[in-house]
């Protein structure tokens, strides 16, 4: 049974929403009976129960120390790229490097050329 939030307060079952959509797509006329919303309530009282204990275990960090931890929080969310893909992508900006030199160099060597009237 898969659950989708539709808003901070309100957690519906995706089966329970689709037997109510009628074959036309419209919504039937069956309203909710009161124990779902109880057990709904229940659920989001949960959820937001939790959240609340995690917040209130963490201290509040000041300054320095707030930005390094968000730092390492927000590093730790990167996904790095394997050794392979590091080798790969860097011979091709060797090889970018490369060809836009020699390309440099042959232009530079044109206009060497016509300014000294060869």
């Amino acid at each position: 049974m898969a659950k989708v939030v539709k808003s901070k307060r309100e957690i519906l079952d995706v089966d329970q929403e689709l037997e109510k959509l009628g074959e036309n797509g419209k919504k039937s006329k069956e309203k909710k009976t009161d124990s779902s919303k109880k057990d709904s309530k229940k659920e989001v009282k949960k959820d937001t129960s939790k959240k609340l204990k995690k917040v209130k275990a963490q201290k509040p960090r000041k300054g320095i120390f707030k930005f390094f931890h968000e730092v390492r929080v927000e590093v730790s969310k990167v996904k790095w790229p394997s050794k392979k893909d590091m080798v790969k992508y860097s011979i091709a900006t060797l090889v970018f490097i490369l060809f836009f030199s020699a390309f440099f160099y042959i232009i530079d060597l044109v206009f060497a050329l016509l300014k000294a009237g060869v």
